[in-house]
């Protein structure tokens, strides 16, 4: 067994693969380096075949989105811990190691990441993880660094290792073993929140997700769906539906639900006014798929059962509407949301 296996994700990732791969093989610090590809129709295969050939490479038969495609990948790699990365990251010199001690200090970590920035404005942290993830009682997902399209330049002021709510999967360290025992990935989701639902089942069950500062890495974004397109869009929202149906203490089911499926509504309404009818489009088609899955969600939910009954709550979630912070108040950082405070 390896200690770390480096996993990438690929699907028509040729590009990202060429110019970022280079650097994961310089800097894995000899672990071994796999890439799983989702099915691809471009010229990946040819290109880590060729230009590659140290790349552990695992050949998926259709394209199972994130979540599915990494629960298909991550049963053929034996190793304690698994990095998941994107294609599209850049890592440097010294970035896995302290990850990794993180999580060999406390075994009650079940995951963490590394600070995120953008790789084409590195001064900025990166809107898909930043420093850390947290979330506020109705499901709305921020990061230290980032609330919403509000960005914040790295100044050091995020630079404390912590406890967090939710890793990115942008770059996401977990014990194998864990990841396996919490049921992986829901591979309904087939992208975005499946780390949001892992990492809350996993606090669920007693384990600590946390920001290591002293790791840095530099994401692109938006390499397979731009946060324009209406997929994104539909996935988004239903995701965080299914989540939160999942995973939130009874008492709070409906009522939560409710008010998301109220402000998604009105969230529609603002799209449409601003002529973005796709996007409206696809949050009624979230709701519609949302309601259909209520079969398939509750027996999750009465699985999730014990989980979720003994961890009640977690400080990690934000008790406010960030919705009403952000846009009534313009609390627009992750310190002014707490009133310059901290949790």
């Amino acid at each position: 067994m390896d200690e770390v296996a480096i996993v990438i994700l690929n699907y028509n990732g040729k590009s990202f693969l060429e110019q970022f791969l280079p650097s994961v093989l310089t800097h894995s610090e000899d672990c071994p380096v796999y890439v799983a590809d989702n099915h691809s129709t471009d010229d990946s295969l040819a290109l880590l075949e060729g230009k590659f050939p140290s790349v552990h490479l695992i050949r998926l038969a259709a394209n199972f989105g994130y979540a599915g495609g990494y629960n298909v990948a991550l049963t053929q790699i034996d190793a304690t811990y698994l990095l998941l990365l994107n294609s599209d990251v850049e890592v440097s010199s010294g970035w896995l190691a302290p990850l990794v001690q993180r999580m060999k200090a406390n075994p009650r970590i079940a995951a963490c990441q590394p600070k995120i920035r953008a790789f084409k404005k590195p001064h900025l942290f990166e809107y898909a993880g930043g420093a850390g993830g947290y979330i506020d009682y109705l499901g709305y997902p921020f990061c230290r660094g980032r609330v919403f399209d509000t960005v914040e330049e790295d100044r050091q002021q995020y630079d404390d290792a912590r406890e967090i709510f939710w890793a990115t999967g942008a770059c996401l360290l977990v014990r194998s073993d864990v990841f396996f025992r919490l049921g992986g990935f829901d591979p309904r989701f087939f992208a975005h929140m499946e780390e949001i639902d892992w990492c809350w089942r996993a606090k669920n069950a007693g384990y600590q997700i946390w920001y290591c500062p002293e790791s840095t890495v530099y994401h692109v974004g938006g390499g397979t769906l731009h946060k324009s397109n209406p997929r994104k869009t539909f996935l988004n929202y239903r995701n965080s539906l299914a989540m939160l149906y999942k995973n939130l203490p009874t008492g709070h089911v409906f009522l939560n639900i409710l008010i998301r499926l109220i402000l998604d509504g009105i969230s529609g309404v603002r799209l449409l006014l601003a002529g973005n009818w796709r996007d409206t489009l696809a949050i009624l088609q979230a709701h519609f798929t949302f309601y259909s899955w209520l079969p398939y969600l509750r027996k999750q939910r009465n699985a999730l059962a014990d989980l979720r009954n003994n961890r009640i709550t977690h400080p990690q979630i934000y008790p406010h509407s960030i919705i009403w912070q952000y846009f009534v108040k313009g609390r627009k950082t992750f310190r002014e949301l707490l009133g310059g405070k901290e949790y």
